[in-house]
């Protein structure tokens, strides 16, 4: 007989639920929602990795690197700095983007460990 990955009765702990209900709600759910669907895309995804493996990329080695046009590249790499989550610098006719803080690289870095546990089981 199949496991039923579901409760057969509906039995609500009301202590857990009233203690955690306002936490929820008073969260930054969709700022949070809007990083992790930023990171959902291939290609974002792509630039952000090769960002926690090298301090610093110009826009024309994101866009080799992962194997898109330069405009595509700047789309994504604007993107990911519009949420807050790269960061740019100009110097002369070129930009460097980096990854903003090192919660943006730890997070992928956990991601790509879960991963690499997940396949490995």
């Amino acid at each position: 007989m199949k496991e039923r990955d579901v409760c057969e009765v509906t039995c609500v702990d009301t202590h857990k639920t009233t203690r955690l209900q306002p936490i929820v709600e008073k969260s930054n759910i969709v700022e949070v929602t809007k990083l992790f669907k930023a990171l959902s895309d291939e290609t974002r995804m792509k630039i952000a990795y090769a960002l926690t493996l090298e301090e610093e990329l110009c826009v024309c080695d994101v866009a080799n690197i992962v194997g898109a046009t330069t405009a595509t590249a700047s789309h994504h790499l604007r993107h990911l700095k519009g949420l807050g989550l790269a960061k740019y610098r100009k110097e002369g006719k070129l930009v460097y983007y980096s990854l903003d803080d090192d919660h943006v690289k730890q997070l992928i870095h956990i991601a790509f460990e879960h991963q690499h546990e997940v396949s490995s089981r």
